[in-house]
């Protein structure tokens, strides 16, 4: 092992203590996955660095190192922020820097700046160790919510539940980019089987800013809410970041998503899943038309041939609604489940949460 290697190693370590983790495999993959995000001094300033956000004051007094100006300092974590490695927030006109967790959070700042070998790399290292940690957590990065063409005025929604009013109580710009798991899966030759449509994530706050110095466009919220419908129109699943304070909202699809790929590989899915919903079928209702089995995007519905009626594996549904708005003659329901899951505040929260031991 190079001196050059060892301070990969020792951020992978370190890393691996954060929000989600970072663990080790045998092959080594997550070192060339780091490589890709840091450079050699850059990785070892990012070992002062953690969820907790910190300004460049606070992580130069971390460093100790006497060789290294506060102007250095900052130089290196524009650098990781700009390669989308880090985390940026502004609050009171004062910056602080955080780790994200590889997924949901660098994969997303850092894909289009990501080479061909990177994407190869993450999804090697989502099948040998990242994916475990990811679906094991004590909660989930994400939640779901219900597509609004699936809510009737009955279902008593908290806003954290209703799309229009978390685009309305948001603060800040709105952007909207390309999904870069879409994106990805075109790359390997997998185009997306739900949509043609590219620029379905948006982002919001914080998020906007760094997105729109990526080249993501600016976005209105009357454009937000009609690209939402477009969503809808899809069958895609909305997730928003699993806490109150917004950071984005990922429509995603069953065939290229990450999160869901991992999702659908469980016996269980729901168990590890943020959401306030399920779906019922109404079994005298139902006429056999196959479209919400066709419409999920998690494998819950099916068609019971021997029964002649559709059925909902609830270990399965994550509650999204998209079987309840596309089923033409109205005999799938959602139900709000028991205990209602109220999402963390802010982002540190959640991490704090997830930096705990499965």
């Amino acid at each position: 092992m190079t001196s050059t290697d060892t301070v990969y190693v020792e951020l992978q370590k370190h890393l691996d203590k954060q929000a989600v983790g970072f663990p080790a495999t045998e092959s080594g993959v997550e070192i060339r996955i780091l490589k890709e995000l840091f450079t050699p001094k850059q990785a070892s300033l990012a070992l002062c660095l953690s969820f907790e956000p910190q300004t460049i004051t606070d992580i130069h007094k971390s460093a100790r190192r006497g060789d290294i100006s506060v102007e250095k300092v900052k130089s290196l974590i524009d650098g990781m922020v700009d390669n989308g490695s880090i985390g940026i927030m502004e609050k009171n006109g004062t910056e602080y820097y955080h780790f994200m967790p590889l997924l949901i959070g660098i994969v997303e700042w850092h894909g289009s700046k990501s080479t061909p070998q990177f994407w190869a790399d993450f999804f090697e290292y989502m099948t040998q160790a990242y994916g475990k940690v990811y679906a094991t957590t004590k909660v989930s990065q994400m939640r779901t919510i219900p597509v609004q063409r699936s809510l009737n005025v009955e279902h008593q929604v908290t806003t954290y539940d209703q799309l229009r009013k978390i685009i309305n109580n948001t603060d800040g710009r709105i952007a909207i980019a390309p999904c870069m798991c879409r994106e990805g899966a075109k790359g390997r030759g997998e185009p997306c089987k739900v949509t043609s449509r590219v620029e379905t994530c948006m982002s919001f706050g914080d998020w906007a800013n760094h997105f729109t110095k990526l080249g993501a466009r600016e976005i209105t919220r009357e454009e937000a809410f009609d690209i939402m419908r477009q969503n809808e129109e899809d069958g895609l699943v909305l997730q928003p970041t699993n806490y109150q304070k917004l950071d984005f909202i990922c429509s995603c699809c069953g065939c290229c998503c990450g999160v869901l790929k991992i999702q659908k590989t469980l016996p269980n899915p729901a168990a590890n899943w943020a959401h306030n919903f399920y779906a019922e079928v109404d079994t005298e209702m139902c006429t056999v038309c196959g479209i919400c089995a066709d419409k999920c995007q998690v494998d819950a519905a099916t068609i019971d041939e021997q029964n002649g009626y559709a059925t909902i594996n609830l270990d399965r549904c994550i509650g999204c609604g998209n079987c309840v708005a596309n089923c033409p003659s109205e005999a799938v329901q959602l139900v709000k489940v028991e205990v209602e899951t109220a999402p963390p505040e802010e982002r540190t929260d959640l991490y704090r949460i997830l930096a705990e031991r499965k």
